[in-house]
């Protein structure tokens, strides 16, 4: 008996089943989104605005954080751990007790307060080092705004009965002028640390 000859596979589909699983890979995977933070940038400056001494900043006006290279805080020249940042950074923002450590206050005249008794120019300060982890910035900056917001929801229940996303506009822009606060973050450097 003679040998059967074999006959060839047909190959011409083969591409067409590769290029399918190729797209089913590529719409069943998921792919990993970086998180960040989102901030809408000051303007920058007029060349021609110059600089006014009514516009400097009085130290008692500024929260000073300082995140080292070991991912270490230091707020107000005090070491501190993150689970206490927010409530000190609310403490600041609010100066509840009119401390003499914490912003100025004064009264002005807001929609839907009426005359009131708040913070002037409150600033939160943010400087890291260069070898701060993202983790730890990110977890700073996500206290920082948590205790603007909370702020802002508590004062928000009490005035309009609803949190501070759900309110009006100019209920919002009332909310804001009632606890405004700056986040300034400045170039990272080199804190070092131990």
């Amino acid at each position: 008996m003679g040998k059967k000859e074999l006959s060839p596979i047909n190959a011409g589909s083969m591409a067409d089943i590769a290029f399918l699983l190729l797209i089913f890979f590529l719409i069943t995977t998921t792919m990993d989104v970086d998180t960040g933070l989102q901030r809408r940038l000051p303007r920058l400056p007029d060349e021609d605005q110059q600089e006014d001494s009514s516009d400097k900043i009085k130290e008692r006006n500024v929260f000073v954080v300082l995140v080292n290279k070991h991912d270490e805080l230091l707020v107000e020249s005090k070491p501190m751990d993150i689970h206490q940042l927010r409530q000190k950074a609310k403490e600041f923002i609010a100066n509840p007790n009119n401390a003499e450590n914490l912003p100025e206050k004064e009264i002005k005249e807001l929609p839907y307060f009426g005359s009131v008794f708040i913070t002037k120019n409150p600033v939160i300060s943010l400087t890291n080092d260069r070898g701060t982890s993202y983790g730890m910035y990110i977890r700073v900056q996500n206290e920082l705004v948590a205790a603007k917001q909370e702020l802002r929801d508590d004062i928000s229940i009490q005035q309009f009965g609803a949190k501070f996303d759900e309110l009006t506009e100019s209920q919002t822009d009332a909310v804001k002028n009632y606890y405004p606060s700056v986040l300034s973050e400045a170039e990272p450097k080199n804190i070092g640390g131990k």
